[in-house]
C-alpha cells in the first residue's frame, strides 16, 4: 500500500504543468503532410508536451535515419535497438516537407546512430544542404548527437553551414551514469568548443532537463562548463517521465524557478536562453535564433 502511494505521488504532476491543448487545422495538416513523406518528428517519437502547439504553428523538428537509437538513456522514449541503414532519400524529402510546410527555419536532429562510422554525419550535411537548396531563404538548425567524439564528423556537419549548430548535455556531470549511461560528459563539452573552434561563425547551443535530482551548485557550475566552450544559446526544461521504465522525476520546478533560472544564465553570459516547466532543446527555436547577435 505504501510503494502505491509512493508511486502516485511520484508522477503526479502540480497543476502548471497541465495545459489546455489547442485546437485548429494546421495540427492536422502537418500530420498527414509528414506521413505523405514517411518522415519522423522528435515531437512524435519523444512524446513531446509541445506537440499539439508546435504542429499547430506548422511548426516540427524532424527526425531522420530512423525511429530507434542505438544507445538506451533512461531519460528518453524514443525507441532504442537495431535500425535499418538510413534511407539516401531521406534529405531530399525533409526538404520537401519543410517547403510544403512554409517553414523559414528548419530544425532537424536524429537518433544516436553508434553503428554507424561518420554516426550519421553525412546525412546531417546532405539534409542541410537540400533544405537550403530548395528554401534558399531558410534557416537550418541541427541537433546532433555526440558523434563518439568523432572531429571528422563535427567537420563534415559544420561544412554544410547550419546557422545553429545544438547539441544537448541534458544534465549535471554527477547523474550522466543514471541518465545517460552511454554518454561522457567531457565528450559533449569538447564537441562544442570544437564546433566554436572550428568555425566561429555558427553559434552553438545546448540544453538542460532539471528534476533529475541535481542541485542549484551542480547546475550553476555546469552553465559555467557550457559558458567556457562558447556557447550563448541555453534551454531549461522540466524533465517528464515518458513511461514507468524510465527514471522517475525526482522533482518539479515552479515556473518562478525556471524563471530565475533564466536571469541568473543570463547574467553568467549567455545571450539567450528559454527557461520553463515546457521548455525543449527546439522550442521556440527560431524566436531564440533571431533574438541572438552573433
Amino acid at each position: 500500500m505504501m510503494q502505491d502511494q509512493k508511486t502516485k505521488a511520484r508522477i503526479q504532476k502540480p497543476r502548471w504543468l497541465r495545459r489546455r491543448l489547442p485546437t485548429g487545422y494546421e495540427y492536422e495538416n502537418i500530420r498527414k503532410l509528414l506521413n505523405k513523406g514517411k518522415l519522423r518528428t522528435v515531437c512524435q517519437e519523444a512524446n513531446c508536451p509541445n506537440i499539439w502547439e508546435c504542429f499547430s504553428q506548422g511548426t516540427a523538428t524532424f527526425l531522420i535515419m530512423g525511429s530507434r537509437c542505438t544507445r538506451n538513456c533512461r531519460f528518453c522514449a524514443v525507441a532504442h535497438g537495431p535500425s535499418d541503414p538510413p534511407d539516401p532519400d531521406e534529405p531530399m524529402r525533409v526538404a520537401r516537407a519543410a517547403q510544403d510546410m512554409g517553414l523559414g527555419y528548419v530544425v532537424v536532429t536524429s537518433v544516436t546512430r553508434d553503428d554507424l562510422s561518420d554516426g550519421g554525419a553525412v546525412f546531417f550535411a546532405e539534409t542541410i544542404k537540400e533544405i537550403h537548396k530548395r528554401i534558399p531563404d531558410a534557416l537550418a538548425e541541427v541537433l546532433i548527437p555526440d558523434f563518439q567524439g568523432n572531429a571528422d564528423a563535427l567537420r563534415t556537419v559544420l561544412a554544410a553551414r547550419p546557422d545553429v549548430l545544438n547539441h544537448n548535455l541534458e544534465t549535471v556531470p554527477r547523474l550522466y551514469s543514471l541518465v545517460r549511461p552511454e554518454a561522457v560528459y567531457d565528450r559533449s563539452l569538447e564537441l562544442l568548443k570544437r564546433s566554436r573552434i572550428y568555425d566561429p561563425g555558427i553559434p552553438t547551443k545546448s540544453g538542460l532537463m532539471l528534476g533529475l535530482g541535481e542541485t542549484p551548485r551542480e547546475i550553476r557550475n555546469t552553465l559555467k562548463d557550457l559558458l567556457d566552450t562558447g556557447c550563448r544559446i541555453l534551454t531549461l526544461g522540466q524533465y517528464l517521465q515518458p513511461s514507468e521504465d524510465h527514471l522517475p522525476v525526482e522533482c518539479f520546478i515552479p515556473p518562478k524557478v525556471f524563471d530565475n533560472w533564466r536571469e541568473t544564465a543570463l547574467k553568467m553570459g549567455f545571450s539567450k536562453v528559454a527557461s520553463g516547466p515546457f521548455v525543449r532543446s527546439s522550442y521556440h527555436a527560431k524566436d531564440l535564433y533571431q533574438a541572438v547577435e552573433f
